[in-house]
């Protein structure tokens, strides 16, 4: 019986697992519940923990400059629609993405997934070259954040980190800042003047994925490779447990007895969600996200943070390309 460490947020998909109600056959868990900034940096910089929720640009930069301290498993635990996530300052008189052309936007980190996400979209689907744009790096709400991993960019991407004691947040409702990538919502979201650049987010989430059937991928499991090579066995049992994770999460979701979230018309919002997206519109699995992960290093590429696309084979551990029957 192994003794493993893993690291992720206390969330639907994973509680199964932090709650002993699923189990990794073949170990015994100490689990550290934290949020992703927290995780992210303890495992990159030190690979504190055995199995870790990841950051799926930076593994995938990671990667691809060779420095390969995890391999993942294609339980993407973490995704999200990235139009709602672009805040403005209402008085700026930024109406749509073309109005961001030589301005100043901050993101908290420029290799954060979400931001990588972000870029591409506005590129893809709106014409905005990122070289369009001054990328302003820092704290969403905390001063004196550095960048995750070091970049190596080639200067057609100009990116200014702000200064020690500032914060997107506060340079947003001071004028700044002309608008901010972040996953969540700037301090005065709702009030100050700061605004969604998209009012209807959802309207504009919905037809981007009828669009494109894209479904962003934000953060996945990770296993230290040193260890998932010792162990050969170990990739397939932690994919199968978070496999298993998410399907109670999902009958928890559909429950109409007692509904397990606090929100009085959640069978109806599963509903409308499958009527868009389908009835598996959460998959995990390499071919259910082949196009997603392609395109996300389509968009790193185009940022300058990985030279080329990345193998899969090198990204995910090989025995998790097979399918089963879990």
């Amino acid at each position: 019986m192994l003794e493993l460490s893993l690291a992720c947020q206390d969330i639907d998909r994973t509680r199964p697992i932090i709650d002993g109600r699923v189990t990794i056959e073949g170990c015994r868990l100490n689990v550290i519940a934290a949020k992703p900034e927290e995780i992210f940096q303890r495992a990159f910089r030190h690979q504190e923990f055995d199995i870790s929720e990841l950051s799926l640009a930076t593994h995938l930069i990671t990667t691809s400059r060779g420095k390969r301290p995890y391999v993942a498993v294609p339980a993407f635990v973490s995704r999200a629609f990235r139009h709602s996530s672009i805040y403005v300052l209402k008085a700026s008189g930024i109406g749509n993405p073309t109005d961001l052309r030589g301005r100043s936007v901050g993101v908290p980190d420029f290799q954060q997934t979400a931001g990588v996400w972000a870029r591409g979209i506005l590129a893809d689907e709106y014409g905005l070259a990122r070289s369009d744009v001054l990328w302003r790096t820092g704290g969403l709400d905390q001063n004196g954040r550095e960048q995750r991993i070091a970049l190596d960019l080639d200067g057609k991407i100009r990116i200014e980190p702000i200064g020690p004691t500032q914060t997107l947040s506060q340079m947003l409702e001071d004028g700044e800042l002309d608008a901010v990538i972040a996953p969540r919502a700037p301090r005065g979201y709702g009030s100050n003047g700061i605004v969604r650049m998209f009012p209807d987010n959802r309207a504009a989430e919905e037809a981007y994925f009828k669009k494109t059937r894209l479904f962003p991928l934000m953060h996945v499991i990770g296993i230290r490779r040193p260890l998932a090579e010792q162990h050969p066995w170990l990739p397939v049992n932690v994919y199968a447990a978070f496999r298993q994770a998410r399907a109670l999460a999902m009958q928890d979701l559909n429950r109409v007895d007692t509904p397990a979230v606090a929100h009085p018309w959640i069978a109806d919002e599963i509903i409308r969600i499958k009527a868009v997206m389908g009835e598996d519109y959460w998959p995990y699995g390499i071919d259910e996200n082949r196009h997603a992960l392609e395109t996300l290093m389509r968009y790193a590429e185009a940022d300058g943070l990985i030279p080329g696309p990345v193998q899969l084979q090198d990204l995910f551990a090989p025995s998790t390309f097979d399918r089963f029957n879990f």
